[in-house]
């Protein structure tokens, strides 16, 4: 049986921290993921702060053992946006195909897909993932890494099975 991998997700929005705004992000992720072998929590809301990011990131992953954390919104270029930046606080490694792979995809769609800063990294045995904060944009952006995910996943756990094409 294929292995089930815990996810959260994070909404980086103040103003949904706030309650003045409603996550449809998280439930379309999530509903996009059920069934893909990936067991997703409900989705954490946490306000524009760079150590409300980074500590959050630590604690999901370093004490509450999510395998993948896909977090929506923060990586454009408004002064508040600072997910990037939390995210590689607590890098161990980037993952820069799969950033890379996301914005050449959306710049199929939108010349705004390359003023994207989002990153993917690894923190110990676990993938950061850094996604748009619309519904639209976080869902085309996480099609474009899915595939590669649980190869991603299985071999930052120990798979030592030959990286087959």
């Amino acid at each position: 049986m294929a292995m089930e991998y815990k996810t959260a997700i994070v909404i980086v929005s103040t103003k949904g921290a706030a309650g003045e705004r409603e996550d449809r992000v998280g439930p379309a992720l999530a509903e996009r993921l059920a069934g893909s072998g990936y067991q997703c929590s409900p989705a954490i809301i946490v306000t524009d702060s760079r150590e409300a990011v980074s500590s959050l990131l630590v604690k999901l992953i370093d004490r509450e053992g999510y395998d993948l954390v896909l977090t929506s919104g923060g990586t454009g270029l408004s002064p508040s946006d600072v997910t990037p930046e939390a995210t590689l606080d607590v890098a161990e490694r980037e993952i820069r195909g799969l950033a890379e792979a996301m914005r050449a995809a959306g710049r199929a769609i939108t010349p705004h897909a390359d003023l994207s800063r989002a990153v993917v990294v690894q923190r110990r045995q676990s993938l950061i993932i850094n996604l748009p904060g619309s519904p639209k944009g976080a869902l085309e952006n996480l099609e474009v890494v899915l595939p590669a995910l649980k190869h991603g996943l299985d071999k930052i756990k120990g798979d030592p099975s030959d990286c087959a094409r």
